[in-house]
């Protein structure tokens, strides 16, 4: 494909000819490292959730010493307070966050001293400290109610699609490649270290409604496409889809490019929460645009093909598709052959014919009559 060609394909005035269900293999592969990567950052690594799912205390000032982390750490782990497991960051060289277990176990003075040496450590007031304090039951009562809200979503998005297109199979693509979307993006959460905050989960379910609506657009062109007999009598049922994904693929792309570039403005000048949400939104838009073209598309076809309408569909393709590669023998050495055969054989019956024709024919007298001879002039 060259540069026209590829500028024609990206406007929409040619119809690209990628071979997507033929490779899918290759998607499966892919997937399937994403996955597995994702779940060993989930395992090993484990997720950073904020202090709204954990409960705790966090505590924010800025940092005009320049002390370290370390430095405020032994202050927390120091008696009387012994806040052992607290998480001390640095961010952006002059300000401090700190993580530790709730205050409120502390007393009124533990708690008063702790901020006022913290607050005299980075050369700042202890009114300039910022304070939050989650209980434990507020931060695993946010857990559950996220947790609900994603089966809740599962379900509805599982019952939708199969009421729509009354076709289970559908469905089950769908939620596959939803969760092939969800369980990535947390991976990525994990691998980076990046603090899981409600925006986040907020996020994730926007994620699901994104890549949901590209499923279902696909879908519907699938099934458009599969329930035209003219269709399937000319290719198997996995070429039907994969001319239905060229026919969308680049109205996918750019619905995925404009939902990508105010993402990525958030996400470079937006606030500290918006920059949580926008790096959520930018994994899940990019994953999902993948996993509706690369994963649900060909899991269904999978699926599909093995109904036996479209696996004898399938199986006659193969068949007369060997047949056009049977070998055929050299045509010279045929026509040399036949030539051959035919040569003594015409020869003979043409002898025969000419004797045959000797041998009926009667002998007639030559006449005796002299021409005439012509006049003389005078």
């Amino acid at each position: 494909m060259n540069v026209r060609e590829a500028v024609a394909t990206f406007r929409g005035h040619r119809e690209p000819r990628f071979r997507l269900i033929e490779h899918r293999r290759w998607w499966f592969v892919l997937s399937g490292a994403a996955i597995a990567l994702s779940l060993v950052g989930l395992l090993l690594l484990r997720l950073n959730l904020s202090i709204d799912f954990e409960g705790g205390s966090q505590l924010t000032y800025a940092n005009t010493t320049g002390v370290t982390a370390d430095t405020v750490r032994e202050v927390l782990e120091s008696d009387p307070w012994n806040l052992h497991g607290s998480e001390v960051q640095i961010l952006g060289g002059n300000q401090i966050s700190v993580r530790a277990p709730s205050l409120t176990t502390l007393s009124d003075t533990e708690r008063t001293e702790l901020i006022d040496t913290l607050a005299r450590q980075a050369g700042v007031s202890p009114d300039d400290v910022s304070r939050t304090d989650v209980g434990p039951t507020w931060g695993s009562q946010i857990s559950r109610k996220a947790l609900q809200g994603l089966i809740v979503v599962l379900v509805a998005i599982a019952l939708y699609i199969a009421l729509w297109s009354k076709e289970w199979k559908m469905a089950a693509a769908a939620l596959v490649a939803l969760a092939h979307d969800v369980i990535i993006t947390a991976g990525v959460y994990a691998l980076t270290g990046r603090e899981v905050t409600p925006a986040t989960v907020i996020a994730i379910l926007t994620i699901m409604g994104f890549s949901l609506y590209d499923t279902v657009v696909i879908f519907d062109k699938i099934k458009e496409n599969t329930e035209s007999p003219v269709l399937l009598a000319k290719d198997t049922y996995a070429g039907v889809v994969n001319t239905s994904l060229n026919q969308v693929f680049m109205r996918s792309v750019n619905t995925s490019l404009v939902v990508v570039f105010p993402i990525a403005s958030l996400l470079l000048f937006g606030g500290d929460t918006l920059k949580d949400f926008a790096f959520a939104m930018l994994i899940g838009v990019m994953t999902g645009a993948y996993s509706s073209i690369f994963v649900a598309a060909p899991i269904f076809t999978v699926l599909k093909e093995r109904e036996p309408k479209y696996a004898q569909l399938r199986a006659r393709a193969g068949r007369e598709a060997s047949r056009r590669l049977r070998p055929v023998p050299d045509r010279p050495a045929i026509e040399e052959g036949v030539a051959a055969a035919a040569v003594p054989s015409s020869v003979g019956a043409a002898a025969a014919t000419r004797g045959t024709a000797r041998a009926g024919q009667v002998s007639r007298p030559r006449s005796r009559r002299k021409p005439p001879s012509k006049r003389k002039r005078r």
